[in-house]
Order: C-alpha cells, then structure tokens, then sequence
C-alpha cells in the first residue's frame, strides 16, 4: 500500500512537472519563453504632437527604417502616391482651420500622402483618412495639395520620423527633409 501511494505520488509530481513544460515534452530540453514576448515590429506605430498657432496638431504614422536600402526613387519610387510611412496611411489631425503653404486646410483628420520626385514634393491631405497604405487612394477625396521643396538633413535619421514645430511640420527620413509650412 505505501508502495502503490509513494508511485501515485511520484506519478502526479512527473505529470505536473511534464504538463507546466510543454516544450520540454516537445523538445526534450526545458525552454520558457514569456507569453508577452513578441518580435518587435519591423516599422513600429508613433506619434507627433504639438502646437501650430491656436491649433493642436497630431501624426499618426508607421515608421519604417532604412536598413541600408536606398529609398527615394527606389523604396519610395518617384512620381508615384507614397503613404508617407508604412502600414496605414499617416494621419494628421488639426484641432482648427489652418493656412498650409498658404492654403486653406479645415479643421479634420486626413490621411497624408505625398508624390516624390527629386525637385519637389507633391504633399496631400486626404479626406479619407482611415485607409491602408495607398493602395486604395482617390483623388476625389484630396482636400488639400500643396507642394513643398525637400532638403538634405543635417544628420541622417534611420528611422522615419515628424517633427511638429511652430512653422509647420517636417517629415525627415534618410538624408532627407520635407519641410510643410503651417500657420
């Protein structure tokens, strides 16, 4: 009898040991790995705020990086709708009426897409603004285009980064800066 309950207790230990490790019974070697760890992602969500004048401003972008791949005029093909970021389209949200490059934009939330080329860009406030990427872009919805000029940037920024200022905002990425004036 204390033989048939020391090996019904032994049995039950082994079973819960097994049963807490699953990938030592897949594996034959104890391996944990924390249920949250997840790889991070390859162009992760960010967020630009600030204040232009009276109004609030808020980008809601994905950031890609460069990895050592070239991208204007390759990853980001000239001439050509880009979403300017990854994933979704960028989002920006003014809180009231803004003049950008001189042009009146009203109070929303848009999807901002620009058209890239090596002189200037072609910078665009869609009122469709919850799309993915820009594969399903309509014209029809822009609600404002402007154009503004790139620049080199002082430093070259790995990852796709805005910039909320008092003049504007500023899409950096690369060796490349794309200021827009807003006021």
């Amino acid at each position: 009898m204390k033989t048939s309950r020391a090996l019904l207790s032994l049995t039950l230990l082994l079973a819960g040991v097994l049963a807490a490790s699953p990938s030592w019974a897949q594996t034959g070697t104890a391996t944990t790995t924390p249920a949250a760890a997840k790889p991070a992602p390859a162009s992760p969500a960010a967020t630009a705020t600030g204040k232009i004048g009276a109004a609030s401003v808020t980008i809601k972008y994905s950031s890609p990086s460069v990895k050592g791949r070239p991208i204007y005029g390759s990853l980001v093909p000239y001439g050509q709708v880009w979403r300017a970021g990854a994933n979704e389209a960028t989002t920006v949200e003014f809180s009231k009426d803004v003049m950008v490059q001189g042009k009146k934009l009203p109070a929303g939330t848009y999807a901002l897409f620009t058209i890239p080329t090596e002189k200037d860009w072609t910078v665009i406030f869609n009122k469709t603004a919850k799309q993915w990427g820009a594969f399903k872009y309509d014209e029809k919805q822009d609600a404002l285009r402007v154009t503004a000029t790139p620049r080199k940037a002082p430093t070259m920024a790995e990852s796709l980064v805005y910039d909320v200022n008092k003049d504007g905002i500023v899409l950096r990425w690369e060796n490349l800066e794309v200021p827009i004036a807003i006021k």
